[in-house]
């Protein structure tokens, strides 16, 4: 009998790879990307996060999520200043403290180009996903968004100086994302546009670029073409004496956002919340008017202070022992339905606004009937899910105009009562229910 024949270790080899190579390529193929795979940080520590999306001008992700971060957080976004950092916002102001007190997350983008200065001027910056810092810095609010199922009709942008100028520019390319800014030390949106690839406009920081209020707000309006939802309040701060970005920019500013808001120029409200400081509200006369300015008599381009985070965080509503939303309804009326299953139902609500103002902002409240509990929510955040709960606009939805009207709706479980709930309240004022 001849001998049995072997087969070259090289041709096993071979044919071993060849075997593998298509499994190797389906494992590829079907195996999730990077990117869909978050994983949240340590809590109360300033965390470097990398690959967290698209990112094109190369900004560094630093987050701090207290130890207490709460359900569905709210989210701040807080932009350093020129020369500065991520690591240097987290350390010079309170915002880390603020979110332990609060529960909410805090982003601090970080340049990385050698001024260590924001684009604010291009181009690609002044342009909804035209590239640049904006869209990276939008990123970071996406993988919070994912990683901590964060609120989002509750993410506000601050910053102090290059990162002031941001703010106003990520109000302009996002306004669908952003429920609120605080700028200190800023001038407007546009204002330091330049085309040459220069990162300074001398004409706006000289205080000398002055438009009218519809050309400034056309500016805005000019980022996202074709945008007709509600747009982020805004609260600016400046000093009388700043040398770097002079104070003609305030009064631009305010005319800006007071245009893009559609509310008017003159104050709705004037006081003095401590010597040297003079308050305007436009559009509404409490902690959350549309437009809130406070102008530091005497103060140069450094103004930023401690207490002033926590003015800001008033200003957002994220302060717990705030007012509610502002102007206050002068009517409104609810109608409420409910379609039952099993231990299950679905509830629609819609809101009307039965005043002759507009109504910018709204918390609804209501009382579940017992053995009711929320499981999902749309058109709404909702808070507790049971019992007296608080429905808080959604980011899309946040204006009423008069006779206009907003629906929203949940799922909810039920141990045998199914009705819906009997008595509103839009911001403290009871509605009429029918």
């Amino acid at each position: 009998m001849p001998p049995t024949r072997r087969r070259p270790l090289r041709t096993l080899l071979t044919a071993l790879v060849a075997a593998l190579v298509p499994l190797l390529a389906a494992l590829t193929l079907t195996a999730p990307p990077a990117a869909a795979r978050t994983t949240a940080v340590p809590a109360a520590t300033l965390t470097e996060v990398t690959g967290f999306g698209e990112n094109p001008s190369n900004l560094q992700m630093y987050v701090y999520v207290p130890a207490g971060v709460t359900a569905h957080p709210a989210v701040v976004v807080a932009v350093h200043y020129c020369t500065g950092s991520g690591p240097a916002m987290y350390s010079g102001t309170e915002w880390a403290s603020l979110a332990d007190r609060q529960g909410f997350v805090v982003i601090y983008p970080s340049v990385t180009r050698a001024s260590k200065c924001f684009d604010v001027s291009s181009p690609q910056a002044l342009r909804r996903g035209g590239g640049s810092d904006p869209v990276g810095i939008k990123s970071m609010i996406d993988w919070v968004v994912r990683t901590y199922a964060a609120d989002t009709s509750r993410i506000y942008a601050t910053g102090i100086s290059s990162g002031a100028m941001m703010t106003n520019v990520l109000l302009g390319d996002y306004p669908d994302v952003f429920a609120a800014g605080a700028a200190f030390s800023g001038v407007p949106f546009g204002c330091f546009a330049t085309t040459d690839g220069s990162e300074w406009n001398s004409a706006c920081a000289g205080g000398t670029v002055i438009h009218t209020p519809q050309q400034w707000g056309d500016l805005v309006r000019a980022a996202y073409p074709g945008y007709t939802g509600p747009r982020p309040r805004m609260q600016v701060w400046h000093g009388t004496e700043d040398t770097t970005l002079r104070y003609p920019n305030f009064g631009e500013e305010i005319k800006q956002w007071t245009n893009v808001l559609g509310v008017s120029q003159t104050p709705a409200a004037t006081d003095t919340p401590q010597s040297g400081w003079t308050r305007t509200r436009y559009g509404g006369t409490g902690d959350r008017a549309p437009v809130e300015a406070i102008s530091l008599q005497g103060v140069g381009h450094n103004l930023y202070g401690s207490g002033m985070a926590a003015r800001a965080l008033t200003f957002f509503g994220l302060d717990a022992s705030g007012p509610g939303p502002q102007p206050q309804p002068a009517g409104c009326r609810v109608t409420a339905t409910t379609s039952a299953w099993n231990t299950g139902l679905t509830g629609s609500v819609t809101i009307t606004n039965t005043g002759t103002s507009t109504l910018t902002g709204w918390q609804l409240g209501f009382t579940l009937p017992a053995g009711q509990t929320i499981t999902n929510g749309w058109g709404a955040s909702y808070a507790p899910a049971s019992g007296a709960v608080t429905a808080t606009n959604a980011s899309y939805n946040g204006t009423i105009a008069p006779n206009a009207g907003v629906t929203l709706g949940y799922q909810a479980t039920h141990t045998g009562n199914s009705s819906a709930p009997s008595a509103f309240t839009l911001n403290g004022t009871a509605c009429a229910v029918g």
